[in-house]
C-alpha cells in the first residue's frame, strides 16, 4: 500500500480582516505562498480552495497557478468544504498521489474577508441580466438606482443558508445544551493567546510564514490577554443572561492563505525533505445540526476514527483541534469523552478513556492565530506536522476541523 505523507508548507501571516491585507484579493494573497513553495519543487497538481469565492473566478486554483508562474501543464482544481476546505483538499490529494503518475500535490486555501463579494438578490440579478441582453442602457440605469434592499448583505456574518443563523448563534445552542461554562471558554481563549505568543517569541512559526508586504508574523495573538480582561467582554450572539460567546472566545474574521505538501515516497524525494508525517487515515462526518448546534460533527468522527484503529484518547500524543469557538472545542471534547454520547451518536462502544487536555493545541489555535476559512486546514496541518516532528518515532496526532452545515473532517497522523 502506498504511504501518504504531509509535509509542512508555507502560509502568509494571519491578520484581522480590514487591516493589513485589505488591498489584496484571493490570488494576490495566495501567490507569495505558492511561489515560495515551488522554488525548489514542481508539484504534479495543485488543489486550492476559498469558502467565499469571487463570482468572476470559475477555478481559483488554476487562475492562481498561472498567476504565480507555474508550468501551465500542471493541472489545478478547486475545492470547498466550509472551514474544512483545505483539509478536504488534502484528503482528495491523498487519493491521487501514487496513482495516475502523480507523486506530489500542493494543497492550500485562502480567505480575504476584507474583500468578500456582495451578492444581488436573485430577482434583482435576473432583472439586470435580462436588461443587459436587450437594452444595456436600461440595465445601467437599473444598476444606478439600486437600493440596499436589492442586495444580500452579510448582516448575520455569513449565516447558514438553511437555518438563517450564524455559526455563533448555533454554537450558543451548543454551549447551553452541553453546559459549557463561560469561564472555561475564556480559559481556552487565554491559553490560545498565551501559547501562540510564546511560540512566536520562540521562533516556532518563522519557517512556516512567508512575509507579505511589510507583515512578517501573525498580527492577531495578544500577549496582553488575561482571564480578567476576557471576563469583562459582553456576549455577542446571545445577549441574554444565557449568552456566553464573546469576541474574546470566538475566532475573528481573518485574512490569510496557507498551503501544505501531500506526497508519497517519490514525492518526498522530490522535496528533498524528511520532516513529513504519515497520513494514516481520515474520517469525514456529517450530522443533523438542528439539535446540538452546527459544529459537533468531530464528536462523531473522532471516536469512529480511533475505534477503527483500536486507540484510546491518551494514545494520541498531540491534538490539534480547530478553535472556531472555545465553546465548540469544549463541547466536542466533553462529548468525545462521554460513553453514552459515543454509543448513541457515533455507534462506538469502545472505552476511549479521558481526554488529555495538556496535549491540546500546544502552540495556540484559531482563537488567537485567526481563522481565514479556506486556509485554516492547511495552517493547522502544517503546524501539527512540525509539532509532531519533535515527538518520538511512532507518535500519533489527531487534527480535527468542524465545518458549517454540520460537517467535519479529522486526520490521524504518525511520526515516521
Amino acid at each position: 500500500m502506498t504511504k501518504i505523507y504531509l509535509v509542512p508548507g508555507k502560509r502568509t501571516p494571519f491578520v484581522k480582516a480590514g487591516t493589513h491585507f485589505a488591498k489584496h484579493d484571493s490570488i494576490s494573497l495566495s501567490s507569495p505562498v505558492i511561489k515560495v513553495m515551488t522554488e525548489h519543487a514542481r508539484p504534479d497538481f495543485v488543489a486550492w480552495g476559498q469558502v467565499i469565492p469571487s463570482p468572476t473566478i470559475s477555478n481559483l486554483s488554476r487562475e492562481l497557478s498561472l498567476e504565480a508562474g507555474l508550468d501551465p501543464s500542471i493541472p489545478a482544481f478547486s475545492t470547498i468544504l466550509a472551514c474544512s476546505t483545505s483539509m478536504m483538499g488534502t484528503i482528495q490529494a491523498a487519493g491521487m498521489v501514487g496513482r495516475g503518475g502523480t507523486h506530489l500535490g500542493l494543497v492550500g486555501g485562502v480567505e480575504v474577508m476584507s474583500r468578500v463579494p456582495i451578492a444581488l438578490k436573485s430577482d434583482t440579478a435576473q432583472m439586470i441580466a435580462g436588461l443587459a441582453m436587450t437594452n444595456p442602457t436600461e440595465a445601467l440605469a437599473a444598476i444606478q438606482s439600486l437600493k440596499a434592499d436589492n442586495f444580500d448583505l452579510p448582516i448575520k456574518g455569513w449565516a447558514n443558508r438553511i437555518s438563517g443563523r450564524s455559526m455563533g448563534e448555533h454554537t450558543e445552542d451548543t454551549a447551553q445544551r452541553f453546559k459549557i461554562p463561560r469561564n472555561q471558554q475564556d480559559e481556552v481563549a487565554f491559553n490560545s493567546h498565551k501559547r501562540s505568543t510564546d511560540a512566536q517569541g520562540a521562533g516556532f512559526f518563522d519557517d512556516l510564514i512567508v512575509q507579505v508586504d511589510d507583515v512578517k508574523g501573525d498580527a492577531i495573538p495578544r500577549a496582553d490577554s488575561t482571564l480578567e480582561k476576557l471576563a469583562t467582554l459582553k456576549p455577542v450572539f446571545d445577549r441574554s443572561d444565557a449568552g456566553s460567546l464573546t469576541a474574546g472566545n470566538s475566532s475573528p474574521l481573518t485574512d490569510g492563505a496557507a498551503a501544505i505538501w501531500v506526497c508519497d515516497d517519490k514525492g518526498m524525494e522530490t522535496l528533498g525533505r524528511d520532516d513529513g508525517c504519515e497520513l494514516l487515515d481520515w474520517q469525514i462526518e456529517a450530522m443533523d445540526y438542528t439539535d446540538e448546534g452546527i459544529l459537533m460533527a468531530p464528536a462523531r468522527a473522532i471516536p469512529k476514527l480511533l475505534a477503527r484503529h483500536g486507540l484510546r484518547l491518551d494514545d494520541v500524543a498531540l491534538w490539534e483541534i480547530h478553535e472556531a469557538f472555545a465553546a465548540q472545542v469544549l463541547a466536542n471534547i466533553k462529548m468525545i469523552s462521554d460513553p453514552d454520547y459515543r454509543r448513541d451518536k457515533a455507534g462506538v462502544t469502545d472505552d476511549l478513556g479521558a481526554f488529555p487536555m495538556d496535549r491540546l493545541n500546544p502552540n495556540g489555535g484559531s482563537l488567537a492565530i485567526g481563522h481565514p476559512f479556506g486556509a485554516t486546514g492547511a495552517r493547522i496541518m502544517s503546524q501539527a506536522c512540525k509539532e509532531l516532528a519533535e515527538y518520538p518515532s511512532g507518535s500519533l496526532a489527531v487534527v480535527s476541523i468542524c465545518a458549517d452545515g454540520g460537517q467535519g473532517t479529522v486526520l490521524l497522523l504518525k511520526r515516521p
